[in-house]
């Protein structure tokens, strides 16, 4: 490295700063651009993006504000030790000591790792008192200078072991509890590294063996197959997904956000030890891990995560497998209206199976209304659109029981997919539809669950899971769909379709604005999700009303990647240089229907973001139905144009809603910098005197 991660002109030592955290912030970007390592709008508006996802004050009176930005043209770190403390978001109180690290984007491993020493140091109160008692900038920057970049050490010993980045052996008896850790944060910068240094200082203090992986930006080290093999528990802390967790199946477990391990790092380390002899505790899931369930599977569900979050995972698990169902369908449908003319569905089975290249059919004769009609075309043209038409019928029938068998599949594994699949396709059976499909999802799976939990003789263990689990439950749950809840199900499946189709006017338009306000909600999540299998189910019924709501969703997706591209295209100073880089690439993401386009931006900065793209898509999903606009296509934004109809007014509603949103958010954000301008103007004042 060129420079040192910290000189004394990067610390400031007394210093009085007007304001609430974010004029500490505005003084940190300040600081940190005086020295030519970072462009200052940019590097504060990163601070402010990680701020506003997860408050950086820590116990002991730290704040970490700290972020990779294409801003930063030079790693480095900030110290400013506040005269009055400042409230940074910790519990114990506000902050004195304000460390602020600025990673370039895409920074190597070895900044990273030191960065990691900083985070693991912050935690020693010997440390921490010292950067208190310095006097001098230059004494407190050869401090930090010490930790990140020692002198070389002394060899060690012939024959002493060396000390890695995850074990915590020292003090440990050979009879100690052996624990595993895994630790991450959003940033992978400061949180991964404290809560592990946490948990390691707490285990060598009570005599407990320790292996932790820090799953951060530093890089990973897995935990050795060997060392997986001898552990009894697991604390997982994290605030993000972690990587590799089925290693760990069937394993005591204890898991928080990154924050509890830094605060309470002994009394986890204790939860853990006690969960080892508690055949009650919370366990690291199976294969139904994998299928994107819950992470554990309780016993009690007294710790972690309680039934209601398990089953909300198991249904998003089944929209997720279940849209590809959907979209490959819908769209071979589409294509095959486009190719063979609409009239092609009421003939597509014949056409399809009984003629062939070699043996074109003429055009078909099909019941409308009582009377012998013609269908479109004929030769070629119809038996191509035959053919897409029936694949895409064929892949639309098994939507029922993807959902419902991915749900199973979520909340019990493997053991859940047969009769999930089997209580979807009873549902079609009786007429109960999707909403058949979730409850028998949802039992298969819970039933499922339960037969696992069994600990039956070693002769029957085996048979279990591929034989009896499926029998029992399929029996179970397909005998209640056709015995007592078919008909209740498809009684309020055709309430929900008639009441759809008997939709309009008002009561459409009304329709319309919920489901958009829905869609640009959470960008992708339960909500949005819940809108779209709403619309998407609806379409097997393959009436207007329901290729109108399939439209207004749709439609409505798109809205939020389109508006945040536009806004940063228009006002591009009010965003950072990644956003910039974001805003081009959700041109395309809006325009395909993916509404995760905008999450980066609804991430940094939700109080803004979301309530703008809300406002935008009910205005779309208003217009959209108030036009009638269908959709023949479940998914695929403007480039399946070919199966909505009239395109002009789908468009329309489209860029209505997006100036709606576009200007709602480039508004509030011009009002935010306005303010954060200010407060960073006195705050400048401040350290400069």
């Amino acid at each position: 490295m060129s420079e040192p991660l910290i000189t004394p002109d990067l610390v400031r030592l007394g210093v009085e700063v007007t304001g609430d955290k974010h004029a500490v912030i505005a003084a940190m970007a300040d600081l940190v651009a005086s020295t030519g390592r970072a462009d200052r709008a940019g590097l504060q508006q990163a601070f402010e993006d990680r701020e506003a996802q997860f408050a950086t004050g820590m116990p002991g009176g730290i704040a970490i504000p700290h972020c990779r930005s294409a801003a930063v043209h030079e790693a480095a770190l900030g110290l400013i030790r506040l005269s009055t403390p400042v409230d940074f978001g910790s519990k114990d109180g506000p902050a004195d000591l304000i460390i602020g690290i600025a990673a370039p984007e895409g920074s190597g491993s070895e900044h990273m790792k030191l960065l990691a020493k900083l985070s693991r140091s912050l935690i020693k109160a010997d440390f921490v008192a010292a950067l208190r008692a310095a006097t001098t900038p230059e004494e407190a920057a050869a401090l930090i200078r010490e930790v990140v970049d020692p002198a070389p050490a002394a060899p060690a010993a012939t024959g002493s072991p060396a000390t890695t980045d995850q074990d915590s052996t020292v003090g440990a008896t050979p009879d100690a509890p052996v624990l595993l850790a895994i630790t991450s944060c959003p940033t992978g910068i400061a949180h991964t590294y404290m809560a592990a240094e946490s948990l390691e200082q707490a285990a060598k203090d009570k005599g407990v063996e320790l292996h932790v992986e820090t799953q951060g930006s530093g890089g990973i080290t897995p935990f050795d197959p060997d060392t997986i093999k001898r552990a009894q528990a697991i604390i997982i802390a994290a605030d993000v997904n972690i990587s590799g967790r089925d290693r760990f199946a069937g394993m005591p477990l204890v898991e928080s956000g990154v924050k509890r391990a830094i605060s309470e790092g002994p009394k986890m380390i204790d939860e853990a030890v006690a969960a080892i002899h508690d055949p009650d505790a919370d366990r690291v899931a199976g294969a139904a891990s994998a299928g994107g369930s819950s992470a554990s599977t309780p016993a009690s569900g007294h710790h972690q995560v309680g039934w209601g979050k398990r089953i909300q995972q198991a249904l998003m698990t089944g929209v997720s497998y279940m849209i590809p169902f959907v979209a490959a369908g819908g769209l071979l449908m589409a294509l095959g209206f486009l190719v063979g003319g609409y009239d092609v569905a009421f003939v597509s089975n014949d056409v399809a199976t009984k003629f062939s290249l070699w043996n074109l059919p003429d055009a078909q004769t099909y019941q409308q209304n009582g009377a012998d009609v013609l269908t479109q075309y004929a030769g070629l043209r119809l038996y191509l659109g035959a053919v897409l038409a029936t694949l895409g019928g064929l892949g639309m029938g098994f939507l029922v029981a993807a959902l419902s068998g991915y749900i199973a599949f979520g909340l019990a594994g493997r053991p859940g997919i047969a009769p999930g699949f089997i209580g979807g396709a009873v549902s079609v059976l009786v007429g109960a539809g999707f909403i058949g499909g979730l409850v028998t999802g949802i039992l298969a799976g819970l039933l499922a669950l339960w037969l696992s939990s069994l600990k039956p003789p070693r002769w029957l263990a085996g048979l279990m899971p591929v034989v009896i689990i499926p029998l029992v439950t399929t029996f179970v749950v397909g005998g209640l769909i056709l015995l007592f809840l078919g008909r209740p199900l498809a009684a309020l499946m055709t309430g929900l379709q008639d009441t759809l189709t008997g939709m309009t006017g008002t009561s459409a338009i009304l329709l319309g604005i919920i489901l958009g306000l829905m869609m640009c909600f959470d960008l992708g999540g339960p909500v949005n999700k819940a809108a779209y299998l709403f619309a998407t189910a609806g379409l097997s019924a393959g009436t207007e009303a329901s290729w109108q709501i399939m439209a207004a969703v749709m439609a409505s997706g798109m809205v939020p990647p389109l508006a945040m591209a536009l806004s940063t295209a228009v006002r591009p100073k009010l965003y950072t240089p990644a956003e910039r880089e974001n805003g081009t690439t959700a041109w395309l993401l809006g325009a395909a229907f993916i509404s995760e386009g905008a999450i980066p931006f609804a991430a940094a900065d939700p109080l803004r973001v979301i309530p703008s793209m809300m406002a935008g898509g009910a205005v779309t999903g208003a217009l959209s139905m108030a036009f009638g606009v269908t959709s023949k296509a479940p998914h695929g934004g403007i480039f399946v144009a070919f199966a909505i109809e009239p395109i002009w007014a789908y468009v329309v509603a489209i860029v209505a809603g997006v100036l709606v949103s576009a200007l709602a958010v480039t508004a509030l954000k011009q009002q935010a910098a306005r303010s954060r301008k200010a407060a960073g103007d006195s705050a400048v004042e401040t350290v400069a005197a």
